[in-house]
């Protein structure tokens, strides 16, 4: 039972909930409804996040220390893979602000005692995994073009990139496999955790109104996608401690554009 409920929830069934047609200003309007939530108690949501750019160094350290400089960038990129996950916590709070509850950062960990929380890890392994692929295929890109040995220094590396075939290359093949993880991410999870918090529909329901609500507003999800890897970039120059900030509020704008775009069931 516990499995049949990881996948279709707590009732057995799988739950197709109604999907919207929503405009570009309302992804716009979902943003600027995450940025309110973020002024509304900053402090508290900048400590939560702080954990996402210090694990960003860390790891980062660590691939430069061990002749990895290659997977630095795509590590860096990767974690836009991982950022529903990290946000998790902040969908709880701008649904207690949305419900006019405390929202002290301290409910951010509730999320932990939601009946839906093994439909949530299932869904973050699936994260986890296409990190993990999306690093093993940068590593095997870079060796199909460079071969086996690692970089002599980062100043060195970057200066092949920008001035050789071997570097165009790997940019341009780089990116485009990047891109098509970073699509199957936001196919598959751009509303699926903020559901799952929501209402306990189970892993493949929310992985399924995912893909629909992409398909039904697929200019306004690339919008969105666009809005999130731009912000992410800017917030990833700074040694990535921009992310305290962007990370929230990209966060409580996908709550936001969750409500938007699923709607909420018919009171019985």
């Amino acid at each position: 039972m516990g499995n049949i409920h990881v996948i279709t929830g707590s009732d057995g069934d799988v739950a197709h909930p109604q999907i919207r047609k929503i405009s570009n200003a309302d992804v716009v309007d979902a943003l600027r409804k995450g940025l309110d939530d973020f002024w509304d108690k900053p402090s508290h949501y900048v400590f939560l996040c702080l954990i996402y750019p210090i694990v960003g160094v860390v790891l980062i350290t660590w691939t430069s220390g061990g002749n990895a400089l290659q997977l630095v960038y795509p590590l860096m990129a990767g974690f836009a893979l991982l950022g529903p996950i990290a946000a998790i916590g902040l969908y709880e709070i701008s649904r207690r602000r949305e419900l006019g509850l405390d929202t002290s950062w301290k409910h951010a960990l509730e999320v932990t005692r939601s009946p839906a929380i093994p439909a949530i890890l299932a869904v973050g392994a699936v994260l986890v995994v296409m990190f993990v692929a999306w690093m093993y295929a940068a590593q095997a890109i870079y060796q199909g073009l460079y071969g086996q040995a690692a970089p002599d220094s980062i100043w060195a590396f970057v200066g092949s990139v920008l001035s050789t075939q071997q570097g165009w290359m790997l940019i341009i093949v780089g990116n485009a496999v990047g891109f098509v993880f970073a699509l199957v991410v936001l196919c598959t999870t751009v509303i699926a955790f903020p559901l799952l918090l929501d209402r306990d529909v189970g892993a493949y329901s929310a992985i399924e109104t995912s893909v629909r609500a992409v398909a039904a507003n697929p200019v306004q999800m690339i919008l969105w996608g666009l809005i999130v890897a731009i912000t992410l970039l800017i917030g990833s120059i700074p040694l990535l401690v921009g992310l305290a900030i962007v990370m929230p509020v990209l966060g409580h704008a996908t709550w936001h554009l969750y409500r938007k775009v699923v709607a909420q069931p018919e009171s019985k």
